[in-house]
């Protein structure tokens, strides 16, 4: 399912107009990735958190030139699904 996809299925089943629930889906994201950028996790009951994890400093190999590297500690983003979430997707995928 694209952000497209979404879109059109909002708006049919609210029967507001495409661009508004665009509008909303944009800024519903923008407001997502400026709270994790910013080490703010968000929560959405029933649904799932949005989290930033920490990525310990690791030694690594590039392979083709044989050398060790450093990757630096770092931040990403994640998604925990909730519970309830897990088990409607573990009961209803065949």
């Amino acid at each position: 399912m694209t952000k497209a996809d979404i879109v059109n299925e909002i708006s049919k089943n609210t029967g507001i107009e495409k661009t508004e629930v665009q509008k909303t889906v944009e800024a519903f994201m923008e407001s997502l990735k400026n709270s994790l950028s910013e080490g703010d996790n968000v929560y959405l009951r029933g649904f799932g958190s949005f989290i930033v994890k920490k990525r310990a400093k690791k030694t690594a190999r590039n392979i083709s030139k044989n050398e060790t590297i450093i990757i630096p500690e770092h931040f990403i983003p994640a998604f925990k699904p909730a519970k309830t979430f897990v088990i409607k997707v573990k009961s209803s995928v065949k």
